[in-house]
């Protein structure tokens, strides 16, 4: 988790927000891998996650100065990429299942008459 992320979680909390939500704890434990690789000759880094149901998400960073290059800085950025894709491919599973829940809670509400 990062800093700011750390600071979101305790305004989230604070504030009281228990609506379902993706948090950055379970982004975390998403991740089943990580692989790194710098393509040679170039400052491109290029990180691949591993998620635990066997989808892999893919970060990259890039130097502008090889005078620059630093590997580990590298992958940070890269692994941080690519953990920023797992944000919405969670988003976007949690919604479907509250769209679903929505839609069931829907059905079951109706007369069964109609």
């Amino acid at each position: 988790m990062t800093e700011n992320e750390a600071q979101i979680e305790k305004e989230i909390v604070d504030k009281g927000l228990t609506a379902a939500r993706i948090t950055p704890g379970e982004i975390d434990d998403t991740i089943l891998t990580e692989q790194y690789h710098v393509f040679p000759g170039t400052t491109l880094t290029v990180c691949a996650l591993t998620l635990k149901n066997g989808f892999h998400v893919v970060g990259e960073s890039a130097c502008a100065s090889p005078d620059n290059f630093d590997r580990e800085i590298g992958r940070k950025i890269a692994r941080d990429n690519a953990r920023n894709q797992i944000w919405k491919l969670e988003g976007y599973r949690l919604r479907s299942a509250l769209a679903e829940a929505a839609s069931y809670e829907e059905l079951i509400a109706k007369p069964a008459d109609q």
